[in-house]
C-alpha cells in the first residue's frame, strides 16, 4: 500500500520520578495525574477525528501505559506492538524497519521518550535538530511511504496543555 500515511508521534505522561523507589528506570510507572492527563488528551484526539490503526511503543512501563490509555479512547481499539527501537538510545533507522512491517496501515500512533521522539520527529522531517516534546504532546507527520523516503510534512503539534483544553 502507497501512502500517504499519518504518524502520530507521542512522548509518555507524567512518570514517577527517578530515585530509590524506582530503582530499575524501565519500571517506572505514570503517575495517577499523568494518567488522568493522559486521558484527557486521548477523547481530544478521538474530537479532532484522529484514527488509529495501530499504536507502536517503547516497552518500558511507562510508554506501554501511556500506549494503553490512547488507545483506549478509540473504537475499534487499535493493537498495541512493543517495539525496542523505542526503548530509550533506539535509532531512527532502526524504527524505520518495523515501520515497514505495518505498511498497511496508514494510522500509525508511536510512543516514545525523549530525547529520541524529538530526534525520530526531526529525521521524519529531514530537520538536523531534534524537536523538543513535553511529557505527553503529540505531533502528526504525513508520510509518503513506509519507511519514508524523503521529508514528511508536519500537520500539527498539540501540547499536552492545549489537547486538554480542546472541548467538543
Amino acid at each position: 500500500m502507497a501512502g500517504p500515511y499519518e504518524l502520530y508521534l507521542i512522548r509518555h505522561g507524567i512518570a514517577e520520578p527517578r530515585g530509590e523507589a524506582w530503582p530499575d528506570d524501565a519500571k517506572r510507572p505514570l503517575t495517577e495525574q499523568g494518567m488522568s492527563r493522559l486521558k484527557r488528551s486521548a477523547r481530544a484526539l478521538v474530537r479532532l477525528g484522529v484514527s488509529i490503526d495501530v499504536v507502536l511503543t517503547s516497552p518500558l512501563v511507562r510508554t506501554r501505559q501511556t500506549a494503553e490509555i490512547v488507545a483506549g479512547a478509540f473504537s475499534p481499539r487499535p493493537s498495541l506492538v512493543n517495539v525496542e527501537a523505542l526503548a530509550p538510545g533506539g535509532a531512527p533507522a532502526a524504527l524505520a524497519t518495523e515501520l515497514e512491517k505495518h505498511s498497511r496501515r496508514p494510522h500509525i500512533v508511536i510512543v516514545g521518550h525523549e530525547p529520541g521522539i524529538g530526534e525520530l520527529a526531526a529525521w521524519l522531517l529531514g530537520m538536523r535538530h531534534p524537536i523538543g516534546f513535553k511529557k505527553g504532546a503529540v505531533c502528526r507527520i504525513d508520510v509518503d511511504s513506509l519507511p519514508p523516503r524523503g521529508a514528511g510534512a508536519l500537520r500539527w503539534f498539540l501540547s499536552p496543555k492545549i489537547l486538554r483544553s480542546l472541548k467538543k
